[in-house]
Formats: C-alpha cells, sequence, structure tokens
C-alpha cells in the first residue's frame, strides 16, 4: 500500500544543513499495524510527515496504492490528503468553539458531503470510538483522552486507506494511553485499518505488528511484533 523508496529530506538552518533522513526505504502493507520509533530527532516525525503528504522529501519516491504522490499536483495532492489519508497529533488540532461532532465533521464540508451524509457517518464514528454521549461537548468539556477520541473520529470520518499518528499518546497519562492504544488495535483488527504510528515508548511494542526504529535518519532495524490471539484490551 505505501512504498517508500531512498527518501531524504536535508534543512537548511542558516548555513548549516541538516540531514533529517539520509536514505529510508520502507513498505507498509494494508492491514498492517506499523510503529516508527527511535530517539528524538532520529527522524521519525519528518518520516511520517512526508508518507503522509505533509512535506516533500529533498529526493526520494513515495507510492500509495500504485500512485506517485510525489508527482501530483498541488491541487491533487491535496485532494488525495483529504479523500484517502487521516491524521492524529499529538496536540489533537481541534478547534474549541466547535462541538466534538462538529469539529469531526468539519472535513466532510470542506468535501462538499450532504448534510444528512455528514451528520450520519460522524456520529456514528463517534460512538464507534466510545464518544456517542459527548457529541455536543466543546473541547473544554473533555478530558485529554476523549479530546484524541475526537481527533481520531475525526480522522477516520471519510473512511482512510491510512491512519497516520505522530506521538498520540504524547500528552496522555498512561491509562489514557492505553484506552487510545486499546481502540487503535480495535481499529485495525476489525476494520483492517491501516495504521503508521510513530512513538518513543517500549510498552507500545504489544500493540503494533512491525517496528521500524530510526537511527539518525537511517533504519536501524524492523521488528516483527505479530500479535497472538485478540489486541491488547480485548477478549477473545
Amino acid at each position: 500500500m505505501i512504498v517508500a523508496e531512498n527518501l531524504t529530506r536535508v534543512y537548511a538552518m542558516g548555513r548549516v544543513e541538516v540531514q533529517a533522513l539520509r536514505g529510508v526505504s520502507l513498505e507498509v502493507g494494508k492491514g498492517e499495524f506499523v510503529g516508527i520509533m527511535g530517539a528524538s530527532g532520529s527522524g521519525k516525525s519528518t518520516l511520517l510527515h512526508i508518507l503522509g503528504l505533509l512535506d516533500r522529501p529533498t529526493s526520494g519516491r513515495v507510492t500509495i496504492d500504485g500512485t506517485d504522490v510525489l508527482a501530483l499536483s498541488d491541487h491533487r495532492r491535496t485532494l488525495f490528503r483529504l479523500n484517502r489519508l487521516g491524521y492524529v497529533f499529538q496536540d489533537y488540532a481541534l478547534i474549541g468553539e466547535l462541538t466534538a461532532l462538529e469539529n469531526v465533521y468539519l472535513t466532510s464540508l470542506v468535501r462538499g458531503d450532504p448534510e444528512e451524509e455528514y451528520l450520519r457517518k460522524s456520529t456514528a464514528i463517534l460512538e464507534r470510538v466510545g464518544l456517542a454521549g459527548r457529541t455536543n461537548h466543546r473541547q473544554s468539556e473533555l478530558s485529554g483522552g476523549e479530546q484524541q477520541r475526537v481527533a481520531i473520529a475525526r480522522a477516520l470520518v471519510n473512511n482512510p486507506s491510512i491512519l497516520l499518528a505522530d506521538e498520540p499518546c504524547a500528552n496522555l497519562d498512561s491509562q489514557a494511553s492505553k484506552s487510545i492504544l486499546d481502540l487503535f488495535a480495535r481499529l485495525n483488527e476489525d476494520l483492517d485499518q491501516t495504521i503508521v504510528m510513530v512513538s518513543h515508548e517500549e510498552w507500545h511494542k504489544e500493540y503494533f505488528c512491525r517496528v521500524v526504529t530510526l537511527r539518525d535518519g537511517l533504519i536501524g532495524d524492523t521488528e516483527e511484533c505479530r500479535r497472538e490471539g485478540p489486541p491488547p484490551g480485548r477478549t477473545a
């Protein structure tokens, strides 16, 4: 589903060039839950942003579902992001003046979906992530874990091929973090949802199908983490 070939990313910091990625090649198959791990500054978020079309590499190639996404025009890249990819970030990125339901259907408004359809879909996805009774609450009325669930619902409402999550548990306590990871595991198991997630927590490994570790902008190790039985947080 995702094929990245020899990605490099160089940033100019004044007169100094910083090499965030030094030639990364990676494949992610449909239905995988892949964790990208590594020390701070290893290139994790840079790689995720390139895979999610939020940044362009200095060199290299990215193919998603057979489409050379780097060859698309800016307009077509925007449409590809809107229709095929979902994003979850550590800071939630919710609009405080809107309710949970309004935050979720915002992207559907941008797509021009009919009101009846986006209300139905947004309500249904909030129920799936465990927020059926919180649809009319604003950000200030939600816990950190609930805010992240709203962000996940927003990312999933348009049925994306790929869900990309950049340290989604970074601002959560351990209990809320486990709740979010359990949710990701259920989505991966029940919906065959492809998920690529950046993390720095060792205990998150038990949730992933595979772990890719970055070191200084290069892939250091790839570790298979095949789960036996149901994902964590579920019973058989």
